[in-house]
This record gives structure tokens, C-alpha cells and sequence, in this order.
């Protein structure tokens, strides 16, 4: 974040669930990855006249914005009401590298990105605990009842180890690897997903909730291979984790095709990410080339974009 002369930025970045999605709904752990190779960026200017919002999706007048900005449109007002600022005579224009509905924290991401804007553009210091009462606000418009998750990590740089009325835990994130992400092209449907294991765990209850325990120790032993450095043992568990999602019928057979490509290609471990039936899939690499190889097969194999991210990165 910095300020120039009537002006201001602020950044954010996009989130993955590394292990531990659909099972974190019943009260196991998950983890969940800030995506520093998805950014985004909002830049905030004094203009004359009344307020705008630009971006990909919508350029015009922020009082005018579809019904899906009025997360933003709100945050906005309830930020510079609480700075005692006014709110007309802005323009902001959003730069966003994370596709919206993937499960990759876009809409949290362009949030905080535009709290820490404004706090720069009004020059005043923006504690953590601040942001994310800003973010949250904008989310609960968006999604109804988020989780705070996404607020969390799209503004940290460090991995978030979680479970259900528990503390988020940061990990330390010292693994000299690569994250690629792949995007199907395809929406997740990650309420049909979680109806499905819920209408699994009625018909096939011993069966479902043993795949579900599972995912979870696979979360704790995805914490420690992270806190030891223990790279391959963290890809075998993310392939493991991916069988099991598979199981749950929270997959599909363009995840399926894409997690089999990444494997083929040397991955160290590869799975969907996320709500599933559609949205992205992850793959772990030990080294950038490996990383650059597996994204170019993934995208012969259907994907529509693929990210990298190196692990450890500050």
C-alpha cells in the first residue's frame, strides 16, 4: 500500500483451500493458502464530481452500481463515514487477476484491497483487526453468512490452519516449492457439493463420515509436513486428500482429467481446491520449470488459466 499525491493504492491477493474443504464443514481442520500470484489492486483518486467505479466488470457511477457491487458500494460509504470523509468526489479503479466464483476469494480480495485504498488515500493506519470488520461487513452483503475466512487471508501472506468455533492458527511457510493453479472454466457449485456429502452422510452414514475424519487427518498431517519443511510428504497428502474429495462425488471429470495431468507431468501431489464440480484444481512442483511444464500441460488439457505461485514467498 502507498500513497502518492491525491492518490492512493491498495493491494490484496486471491486465497486457496490447500486441504481439508467439505470435510471443514462437519468440525475438521482444513488450511487455507494465501495466492500471491492472483493480485489485485484498487487505486483510489480525487476527481470532480461524484464518486465512480471502475473495473472489468462495471465503469460508471458508484450510486448506480449493479446489485452485485453493493457489497462495495457500501463498504465504501461505511468506511468514509466512519473516517469522517466524504464519500462523492472519488474514483476507484479496480485491477483484479482472481477469476470471480472460483472459490478463490474475489470478492474479499477486492475488499480489502479497497479498505486499505481508502485508509491510505485518508492517510490514516489501518489496524488487522480493523480490515477484516471492513471486509466482513462486505462479504456478509455478498455472501450472506461468510465464514471470515477470505477476509483473513486474502490480506495476510501466511497460511491459515482452521476449524470451526476455533482460533485461525497462522502456519509458517518456509517450503522451497511451487503452487499451480488451474481454472476449469467451469463455476464451482459448491452448495449442490456440500448438499451432496449432507444427502451422502443420510444414505451412506459410516462410509461418508470415515471419508470425512480422513480428509481432516490429512489436514493435520498437511500442517506438520508445511511447519517441517517436508515437501513431497505434502504432495502425496494433497493427492490422497483429492481421492478421498473424489469419493465424496465432489469432484468432475474435468477436475478429474486435470489432477491426472499434473501427476503424469511429475507433480508431487495435485486435487481440486475449493467448493468442487467445477472451479480449480492445484498441483504441487519442487522447482519453477517443473511448475512452468505442468501449467502449459493443464492448459492442453482444457484448463483456461493456469497461475504459479512460488511457496515461501514474501
Amino acid at each position: 500500500m502507498k500513497t502518492l499525491s491525491n492518490q492512493a493504492v491498495g493491494t490484496a491477493h486471491g486465497k486457496l483451500i490447500l486441504i481439508g474443504e467439505h470435510a471443514a464443514v462437519y468440525n475438521e481442520p482444513a488450511i487455507a493458502m494465501p495466492f500471491l500470484a492472483a493480485p489485485v489492486e484498487v487505486r483510489v483518486e480525487q476527481i470532480q464530481g461524484d464518486s465512480q467505479l471502475m473495473s472489468s466488470y462495471y465503469k460508471g457511477l458508484v450510486d448506480t452500481v449493479p446489485d452485485n457491487l453493493l457489497n462495495l458500494k457500501t463498504l465504501i460509504e461505511t468506511v468514509c463515514v466512519d473516517l469522517g470523509k466524504p464519500s462523492d468526489s472519488l474514483s476507484l479503479s479496480i485491477s483484479s487477476l482472481i477469476p470471480p466464483e472460483r472459490g478463490m476469494g474475489s470478492s474479499a480480495a477486492v475488499a480489502t484491497a479497497t479498505v486499505r485504498a481508502l485508509f491510505a488515500f485518508f492517510e490514516r493506519s489501518l489496524e488487522q483487526e480493523t480490515l477484516i470488520k471492513y471486509v466482513d461487513i462486505s462479504e456478509k452483503i455478498a455472501h450472506g453468512n461468510p465464514s471470515g475466512l477470505d477476509a483473513r487471508v486474502t490480506g495476510s501472506r501466511q497460511p491459515l490452519y482452521f476449524k470451526k468455533s476455533c482460533p485461525y492458527q497462522p502456519i509458517s511457510l518456509e517450503l522451497d516449492g511451487y503452487l499451480v493453479a488451474a481454472d476449469t472454466g467451469v463455476k464451482g457449485q459448491t452448495r449442490q457439493a456440500v448438499e451432496g456429502v449432507a444427502q451422502q452422510l443420510k444414505q451412506s452414514y459410516v462410509r461418508t463420515k470415515k471419508l470425512i475424519c480422513h480428509i481432516g487427518k490429512l489436514s493435520e498431517a498437511a500442517k506438520l509436513a508445511i511447519e517441517e519443511e517436508q515437501l513431497r510428504q505434502l504432495g502425496a497428502l494433497l493427492t490422497e486428500a483429492h481421492a478421498c474429495l473424489k469419493e465424496l462425488n465432489v469432484s468432475s471429470d474435468k477436475l478429474d482429467l486435470l489432477v491426472e495431468t499434473a501427476l503424469k507431468h511429475k507433480a508431487l501431489g495435485a486435487k481440486l481446491t475449493g467448493g468442487g464440480r467445477g472451479g480449480c484444481m492445484i498441483a504441487l512442483a519442487d522447482t519453477a520449470e517443473q511448475a512452468q511444464t505442468i501449467a502449459r500441460e493443464l492448459m492442453k488439457s482444457g484448463a483456461v488459466e493456469t497461475w504459479i505461485h512460488a511457496l515461501g514467498e514474501d
